[in-house]
């Protein structure tokens, strides 16, 4: 017998159920920079971040804010571009990759974990490395 939680929890989607996730991984790095660089409020990526992803940028932006504030620099929008994207599937309707990112002076790896909830890619685990 089937029990509510059950019914109405989080339903798993196969990969081939999914859209291609590149356009995502792609779209939550940009934002996940530019919350890092206090341009873009955390916010407006919940919708593809599950909630330990989403407590962790959060996180990590307001330590972001409060270290620029303590030298007085501004937020600006950060000037970077993707080198390459890796992925990888380890199970059906799970995807992770790496994205590496290039900036001025700086070289960093964005590390995701997508997987196929309710017919969508949701990140349940997203670290800006």
């Amino acid at each position: 017998m089937t029990t509510l939680t059950e019914y109405f929890a989080p339903q798993p989607t196969s990969t081939q159920s999914l859209p291609d996730p590149i356009p995502l991984l792609r779209s939550l790095t940009n934002g996940a920079l530019e919350v890092l660089a206090g341009v873009r409020k955390v916010d407006q990526l919940a919708r593809w971040l599950s909630e330990d992803a989403f407590r962790a940028l959060a996180t990590r932006a307001n330590l972001s804010a409060r270290a620029r504030s303590a030298r007085g620099i501004a937020p600006a929008r950060p000037n970077f571009q993707i080198l390459s994207i890796r992925v990888t599937e380890p199970a059906d309707g799970v995807v992770e990759a790496v994205i590496v990112v290039v900036g001025p002076g700086r070289t960093r790896a964005v590390a995701v974990r997508l997987e196929g909830l309710d017919s969508r890619w949701r990140a349940s685990s997203f670290a800006v490395l």
